[in-house]
């Protein structure tokens, strides 16, 4: 099992489980999130989602190889369906992140309502060095939250950023020791799942009102766009040369 699904005491859990491969995310792994969301979403005796990998690794984003070989293809595919979920998610979302939070690792919390990170994580958006383009409304959301110049340094270089600098661009709640994360965002995910369930809705949708239409239509642009890139040859170039580890070259591109 890739990613392992866990309720109790209100609270579901979906824990990235494919530690031998950093929890790349496959698409069968982004249906299996996107039906655990769904789930969430329908049961009335889940009042929480907490999402994280173990203390080592969230996760390295798609798994290449699977997404050169299963792009997507439309709209109603698990990477969509997974994305739309998140945003559609009208529970608390909690996520643990310790390691490397590669893309949708990174762009994913900007959907989530509380992020505890690890004093190891490293979060990074490559998708420029892609040869694509930012995905998950991040192009709207991730500008709003940390300003538009620290936005376009993260979006358009890349790089590797610490969570001593996700905490300072309002990213994550709290950095803690590694060992300590996963089960700091466990208690106050078990905190908020002893709330009244329609105030934590209610209160929840009132405070992402005001960008609810605006992230729909930036997904939407931004899935249009991806997908439209990821047959284009600046990204087969960036695939090929991650394959053969290698430098990608886009000097004519």
């Amino acid at each position: 099992m890739t990613i392992r699904i866990e309720t109790a005491n209100g609270l579901m859990s979906l824990v990235f489980d494919r530690a031998e491969r950093r929890n790349a995310i496959t698409a069968a792994m982004y249906a299996q999130l996107a039906d655990g969301l769904a789930q969430a979403a329908m049961d009335d005796s889940v009042r929480v989602v907490l999402i994280h990998g173990d203390e080592n690794v969230f996760t390295a984003g798609n798994d290449l190889a699977d997404f050169r070989d299963n792009p997507p293809q439309g709209t109603d595919t698990p990477v969509q369906r997974f994305l739309q979920g998140l945003l559609d998610f009208d529970k608390p979302l909690v996520a643990a992140v310790c390691g490397h939070a590669v893309g949708v690792g990174t762009t994913m919390l900007l959907h989530c309502d509380l992020v505890y990170a690890g004093d190891n994580a490293k979060f990074a958006t490559p998708f420029v060095n892609l040869g694509l383009c930012p995905e998950a409304a991040s192009s709207l959301l991730l500008p709003r939250l940390a300003g538009h110049p620290k936005a376009a340094e993260v979006l358009l270089f890349g790089e590797p950023f610490g969570a001593d600098d996700a905490l300072a661009m309002g990213l994550a709640n709290e950095v803690l020791p590694a060992s300590d994360t996963i089960a700091r965002a466990r208690v106050r995910a078990a905190e908020l799942a002893t709330r009244p369930l329609s105030s934590l809705v209610v209160t929840k949708r009132l405070m992402r009102a005001p960008l609810r239409q605006a992230c729909d239509e930036a997904m939407a642009a931004e899935g249009e766009q991806f997908r439209r890139m990821l047959r284009e040859p600046a990204a087969r170039e960036a695939f090929a040369a991650f394959m053969e580890k290698r430098k990608p070259d886009f000097s004519r591109l």
